[in-house]
């Protein structure tokens, strides 16, 4: 298999000017923002947006749009990819969903998260989650949200009904490479 290097440039972008993919299909709730917001403040930068070059010299995201939406008024990094508008749509659809498919070693994040130290609430509640799941060795470790304090937003859901365990898994991984967001319960 040849395996072809998309990406064409390193540019450093003031993030206001990238423009949103209009198919972007993820949505960024409130304990996901403070979290980015706190680890930003923490750490800064420390990947890059990416982005392929329209037409008129424009960069449209495909990655990192809540990234550019915290900080509009910064230069941030972007990875300039040579892919055309469909292989930009496949890489859009596709990207958070792979990683996501990754499995937790639960011995080895609740080791990591417990030396970690932060100054922000929303960091800190994000790491007392993935501790708690570690703990708890769900596979795959699937990051909740936190209890909600405020009003309830309307929410549409579908639940499965699975015979065991590995049924449940085939079904998690599926819908999550298609790109629905999902959880994992047992009742």
């Amino acid at each position: 298999m040849q395996i072809r290097d998309r990406i064409r440039e390193l540019r450093r972008v003031p993030a206001a000017q990238l423009r949103p993919h209009p198919r972007n299909w993820r949505t960024h709730p409130a304990h996901q923002r403070d979290a980015l917001q706190g680890i930003l403040a923490e750490i800064g930068y420390a990947g890059a947006l990416l982005a392929r070059e329209l037409a008129d010299g424009s960069l449209e995201l495909i990655d990192g749009h809540l990234r550019a939406e915290t900080t509009p008024e910064m230069e941030v990094p972007v990875l300039v990819l040579d892919i055309t508008a469909a292989e930009a749509d496949k890489l859009l659809a596709v990207y958070d969903p792979l990683a996501a498919l990754a499995e937790a070693n639960g011995a080895q994040l609740a080791a990591i998260v417990s030396e970690i130290e932060t100054d922000s609430a929303a960091v800190r509640s994000l790491l007392d989650r993935l501790a708690q799941q570690a703990s708890s060795e769900q596979a795959p470790l699937v990051v909740s949200a936190p209890p909600l304090e405020s009003q309830l937003q309307e929410s549409f859901q579908v639940v499965v009904e699975c015979h065991d365990e590995a049924e449940q898994r085939t079904i998690y991984e599926r819908m999550c490479t298609e790109g629905f967001s999902c959880r994992l319960l047992v009742l």
